[in-house]
């Protein structure tokens, strides 16, 4: 288990911090809203009240003990830096910095932040992309770090009766079949083979969830377009 420090407890930061909790880590929440941090105290292992750009009082919850610390303070800049300033100089490993703009998040990085986000910014292209790169065979696409994707794709007719090994798609198209999603007879819902194997044989509506480079992933799609 490691332990997180979460500093702002806006939408952000309250939900990163939520998060982690929900996930098994522990969390100390922080922020100068008496109200924010009574609203998350029974979710996470700690909440404080106090103003996290002041030294003595961030050392005395033991916040210079923690793994990562989280700094979702976006729309006061000046605090935003101040507080980046002091977990950089309390040597914490992994600093993570909500921005509000590229001119922010550029200070940001210069002072130590270890990664910064814009949010906004980011979700806005997410979904633009994930709409983009949805037709009638892609179900889902999850854009991932670097040049990565997540897709679930609709079987290509040409797939069907045949098993993942006569179909070979990780040498053919360089990408992973990491699950697939099959209808349970006689219902709407769908099974989920998180285990696939060499033998399993793909039948018609089977859903294919790949991951792989989005070069590859393209090019996959673009069979699938094709044959349908």
């Amino acid at each position: 288990m490691k332990q997180y420090a979460v500093i702002g407890l806006g939408r952000f930061g309250s939900s990163v911090a939520r998060t982690l909790a929900e996930k098994g880590q522990q969390v100390i929440a922080i922020d100068k809203n008496e109200e924010l941090v009574h609203d998350i105290m029974d979710s996470v292992a700690k909440a404080v009240c106090l103003d996290a750009s002041d030294e003595k009082a961030v050392k005395s919850v033991g916040l210079q003990n923690v793994d990562a610390a989280i700094c979702g303070v976006g729309t006061d800049v000046e605090s935003s830096i101040l507080v980046t300033l002091l977990l950089k100089d309390l040597n914490i490993p992994q600093i993570v910095c909500k921005a509000t703009s590229p001119a922010h998040k550029k200070v940001l990085e210069k002072i130590g932040a270890t990664k910064v986000v814009l949010p906004e910014k980011d979700i806005g292209e997410r979904l633009a992309a994930s709409l983009i790169s949805l037709s009638d065979t892609v179900r889902e696409h999850i854009g991932l770090s670097g040049n990565s994707s997540i897709i679930e794709i609709i079987v290509p007719a040409e797939f069907i009766g045949k098993t993942l090994r006569e179909l070979d798609i990780r040498s053919e198209f360089g990408v992973n079949v990491i699950a697939i999603k099959k209808k349970d007879q006689g219902s709407d819902e769908e099974k989920i083979n998180v285990t696939p194997q060499a033998d399993d044989i793909v039948v018609k509506g089977d859903i294919l969830v790949v991951f792989g480079e989005n070069s590859k992933i393209d090019a996959l799609k673009l069979k699938s377009e094709e044959k349908e």
